[in-house]
């Protein structure tokens, strides 16, 4: 069961929270915020790549919106004097199609910035770090082995990873999968962190996805 399930799903409400906190009884207002929340997460991890951001925390009230950002590089997405945070600002109101003066100063927008203290323990930021280095057409077993020691040497008690598609520009595509530690995916008590991200090369796309036990 732990193999077919994602795991920060399965582990909502007992040891992970929701990313988008919020809950309207209009079906056409739960409809159209929960696809601005899909958009806005959509435009800031393709901008702010750079930065490293992981986890994009959207909370909602009446007359606002909080958001989060954990990144890796936090000084990317505040920029000098903060132009990097009314950028993100800007584009936060356009998807949510608040253009008007008026409105805009009603509406409170909030943004936090969080720095993410130990990179390697983030599945996200290994699986983008991963993607980054395969596309570039790095060796894949010597990434995977080296990304494996990092997470195991930043206090991971074990990591999985697996990789599917024409590795390496293989005729055929194959599946392979590399552990180190203990990963118990069935047991919910286990803090375990799951990402899953493409990486584009020149004979297709390479599926990546990364479990770490934290």
């Amino acid at each position: 069961m732990g193999n077919k399930v994602n795991a920060n799903a399965l582990r909502l409400g007992v040891l992970r929270t929701w990313d988008s906190r919020w809950f309207f009884n209009d079906r056409k207002l739960f409809r159209t915020s929960l696809l601005q929340d899909i958009r806005i997460r959509r435009e800031l991890f393709k901008s702010l790549r750079a930065a490293g951001l992981t986890q994009v925390e959207i909370e909602r009230s009446i007359s606002g919106m909080d958001l989060i950002l954990h990144a890796v590089r936090p000084g990317i997405i505040i920029g000098r004097g903060g132009k990097g945070l009314e950028e993100v600002k800007e584009k936060v109101m356009r998807i949510l199609n608040i253009k008007d003066k008026k409105s805009k100063d009603k509406f409170k927008l909030e943004i936090k910035v969080e720095q993410v203290k130990k990179p390697f323990l983030n599945a996200k930021y290994v699986a983008e770090y991963m993607s980054e280095r395969i596309a570039r057409n790095f060796p894949h077993r010597s990434l995977v082995h080296n990304v494996m020691n990092r997470v195991m040497e930043s206090g991971a008690k074990g990591v999985k990873i697996a990789l599917g598609g024409r590795i390496r520009g293989a005729n055929i595509a194959r599946h392979e999968k590399y552990q180190q530690g203990k990963v118990p995916l069935s047991s919910i008590k286990e803090d375990i962190d799951y990402a899953a991200t493409p990486s584009l090369t020149r004979n297709g796309y390479v599926g990546i996805k990364v479990w770490i036990c934290k």
